[in-house]
């Protein structure tokens, strides 16, 4: 039993040194467990942690994936070490009981970077093992309580052989005439050792029978495992005791697919995979077509198709041998790290390919169908899936890009993890690339997801180059009418429009359209798709008639097609709906997002993400529509849904926040806006980083906030920021800048530093009519407010032919009962008129 040396600030840590096989994580494991179950009367331990630390990136990655669990707000940070380094400023300031073991770690100093500074005295502890004797480490200043480990002496590994023996009820086993020699051949190896009183024990033989199979298995089984395991030491003792093992328990075998079993459980995840994953469809058809070619040249064929018992029998086989281990059924199954690259190593490859597609299969069989029902398993399966992909020499690319892995990056695009899907969708595109080449059409959609993880990540210029690369290689690889070109074309107008390219945006969607016409037919789904995407363009440029007209035949269209409760019919109906909000036809934008709230609640379930996405819809109509109880209330609903179904940091929760932060304000509940907007902006920072586009929008509402509540000072320094930020980011034109620029000469007339105010708005209104055009709805809410600051410098001329010009501006675009219109009135009124 560990105990702690008392009255210590520092975290206790202990150093389990020694060479490969001494059987240190073997002794680590057994301290966690003896630690769990020393806490069991107050609750055992909270959180425990194992990392097979080999290399520094390995430590962060679990760290990070589990300030992911813990739902800490920097686990959705830029990069993962930022998550890594709160998981462990988390361990320094908690209460609750952990273990962090740090297995098989190559370089003390990266593993000492990671150690908690310091805990709740009894609450966190640190166990490392490690080839490097311990005085290599410290631990915030203090040398850890070391053991080092290595064979046993001839007397200790003879009193351990015949302890277990004895332990187990089978003390005749061993044999004083046989068991030096046994000894001296396993180099007294503790790991060796224990395989070989495992095998003892379950096939009951004593140590002469042992000895004698041990030197025979030494030489006839180096098909099974590789002929460099891990250094000469291991390969002369422990390397025959596994290959012993595995012989054996294929004897005992009565299912006929252990061997089939080892190999796939070695190509997962050695800290854990989920049991189930080996009763799904496609493993119960591999197993099935295994045994039957295996028999086929016998006359015996199987009589009953492989079964979930069979299955489970042949997993026990490999528990009883110590080949896996596993807490209970309902918990992952563990292999040693060394047994599984020994496996892994050893299988031929004509049966690789099988099993990494078989392994693969059976990964996308068990994945929920929403990520956020079972987010502990879908983290689970996105770590095993890049596991297998690096065993899998390629296999999982031999007829393109295997589905697994395009589901991995979906979950990590669903779980918000946006710095983890551009990690791993990196490495998809270098990996078509070698595998596909640059022309094939996977290589191609990788690009474009890749390019859409950076667009999702803030990084829009990235994601503009890359696609506009995507676009050539297909057009020019795959023809100009091949649906990757036009998804690519697609995607690239949505960048555009992001960048604030609008007529570029425009006109890509169009063509996008006319050649979906062309070559699939005015009714195929993705034809309807680029006519709904350019209804979007239209309805961001302005064309506010052309979007309502083309979003109304979109509905008719998909309602003809598919049906009035088809996903997509719903998803039209609420685009349709958001051009009658913006319209200003309120009455008819509340009535059809009231109705596809009601059809998505009845469709999909009150608790499914397109719901909650409908019932935010619905709360903005009534926001808009001066409803502000109404609008109060579901946005609070909203936040505590999201809350519940992806957690606190997810960035749909902290939309869904940062809406419900507008409607406090426009309640004028300043406070409760002012605080959650502060909230808002430092959950922004910490997950997506200072110069991500959402922080920045984050930071210009808090301005607002600031404004409103009269903190002048602070909204003034804080738009100044925004602006040269959003100017840095995007340029001077960018309609994000020019926004940010108007609301920066706001405040400047706010002030009452009205010349700044003025000249300011001026080059806004002229930036908008040149970029956006002069009937765009941003450059009229600009020249409103321009009017409105010639109103207040007493240039009531300038602000009333700006305002008369406005008028027939707005009930043109708008219709004369238009709130915009009506508010243009208001001015006039004001002005005398």
């Amino acid at each position: 039993m560990i105990e702690e040396e008392p009255d210590t600030p520092s975290v206790p840590a202990y150093v389990i040194s020694g060479p490969p096989g001494a059987g240190k994580t073997q002794l680590a494991a057994h301290l966690a467990r003896s630690l769990r179950d020393q806490e069991s009367s107050a609750g055992g331990l909270d959180l425990l942690i194992w990392v097979h630390a080999s290399d520094s990136e390995q430590i962060v990655t679990v760290y990070a994936e589990a300030a992911e669990r813990l739902d800490l707000v920097e686990a959705r940070a830029e990069d993962r070490v930022t998550a890594a380094k709160a998981f462990r400023n988390w361990l320094s300031s908690t209460d609750r009981r952990w273990l962090v073991v740090l297995d098989d770690v190559r370089e003390p100093a990266a593993a000492t970077e990671w150690w908690p500074e310091g805990t709740t005295p009894g609450r966190g502890r640190v166990i490392v093992t490690t080839r490097h004797r311990g005085v290599g480490f410290s631990a915030a200043g203090r040398d850890p309580l070391s053991l080092e480990l290595g064979v046993y002496e001839v007397d200790e590994a003879l009193s351990y052989l015949r302890r277990r023996l004895a332990d187990a009820g089978q003390s005749q086993l061993y044999r004083s005439s046989s068991a030096l020699a046994l000894i001296e051949a396993l180099g007294c190896q503790p790991l060796a050792l224990g395989l070989a009183a495992a095998h003892m024990l379950n096939q009951e033989v004593n140590t002469d029978v042992y000895l004698d199979r041990f030197r025979d298995y030494r030489n006839q089984l180096s098909d099974l495992l590789p002929l460099d395991l891990d250094g000469a030491a291991v390969n002369q003792h422990v390397k025959p005791a596994l290959a012993a093992s595995l012989n054996a328990i294929e004897i005992a075998d009565d299912t006929g697919l252990v061997r089939d079993l080892v190999r796939l459980i070695a190509l997962m995840d050695p800290t854990g995979h989920p049991s189930k994953l080996w009763l799904t469809p496609p493993v119960l058809a591999y197993f099935q077509m295994s045994w039957e070619r295996r028999h086929s040249l016998r006359w015996i064929k199987r009589r009953r198709p492989v079964t979930d018992s069979d299955i489970l029998r042949a997993l026990q086989h490999l528990r009883t041998y110590a080949l896996v281990s596993q807490d209970s059924p309902a918990t992952p199954v563990r292999m040693h790290v060394l047994t599984s690259r020994a496996i892994c190593e050893g299988i031929p490859a004509d049966a690789l390919a099988a099993l990494a597609t078989t392994a693969a299969d059976a990964l996308v069989s068990l994945w929920p169908e929403r990520d956020e029902s079972d987010q502990d398993l879908a983290a689970l399966l996105r770590t095993n899936t890049v596991t297998l992909n690096q065993h899998a020499d390629g296999y999982l690319w031999d007829s393109g890009v295997h589905p697994c892995l395009i589901r991995t990056s979906d979950s990590f695009h669903e779980m918000g993890l946006h710095q983890q899907a551009v990690e791993f969708d990196e490495s998809l595109l270098y990996q078509a690339e070698q595998y596909l080449g640059g022309g094939h059409g996977d290589t191609v959609e990788a690009r474009v997801r890749l390019a859409t993880s950076y667009r999702d990540a803030g990084r829009r210029q990235d994601a503009a180059h890359l696609m506009t690369e995507a676009l050539h290689l297909s057009e020019r690889f795959l023809g100009p009418d091949h649906q990757h070109s036009m998804a690519a074309r697609s995607a690239l107008a949505i960048l555009r429009m992001d960048a604030g390219q609008v007529e570029e945006a425009v006109l890509l969607s169009e063509q996008v359209l006319s050649d979906g016409v062309r070559v699939l037919g005015s009714d195929h789904p993705n034809t309807l798709a680029a006519r709904s995407n350019l209804a979007a363009s239209y309805h961001e440029a302005g064309r506010l008639g052309e979007a309502l007209a083309l979003r109304e035949q979109v509905v008719g269209d998909y309602e003809r097609m598919l049906g009035r409760d088809h996903p997509d019919t719903l998803v039209a109906r609420n685009n349709l709906a958001a051009s009658y909000h913006e319209a200003g036809r309120l009455g008819e934008a509340l009535a059809l997002r009231e109705q596809v709230v009601g059809d998505y609640e009845r469709m999909l379930g009150r608790d499914h993400p397109d719901t909650l996405v409908a019932r935010n819809n619905l709360a903005a109509s009534y926001h808009e529509a001066g409803r502000l109880g109404e609008a109060l209330a579901l946005r609070e609903q909203v936040v505590g849904d999201y809350d519940a179904m992806f957690g606190t940091d997810h960035p749909n929760t902290l939309a869904a926040r940062s809406n419900l932060a507008a409607s406090y304000h426009e309640a004028g509940r300043l406070g409760e806006a002012l605080a959650l907007r502060e909230q808002v902006v430092g959950d922004y920072d910490a997950m997506f980083g200072t110069d991500h586009p959402n922080t920045l929008a984050a930071r210009s509402n808090l301005a607002a906030s600031y404004h409103e509540a009269g903190r002048l000072g602070e909204a003034l320094a804080l738009r100044e920021q925004v602006v040269g930020d959003y100017d840095a980011m995007f340029g001077t034109d960018h309609p994000s800048t020019l926004a940010a620029r108007s609301n920066l000469a706001a405040s400047y007339h706010e002030a009452g530093r009205l010349g700044e105010a003025l000249a300011l708005q001026e080059d806004v209104v002229a930036d908008y009519e040149h970029i956006r055009g002069p009937h765009h709805p941003e450059s009229l809410n600009a020249r409103h407010a321009l009017a409105l600051a010639y109103k207040d410098d007493q240039q009531h001329g300038r602000a009333r032919a700006l305002a008369e010009q406005l008028l027939t501006e707005h009930q043109s675009v708008y219709g004369p009962d238009h709130h915009r219109t009506k508010r243009v009135r208001t001015l006039l009124t004001e002005l005398g008129i």
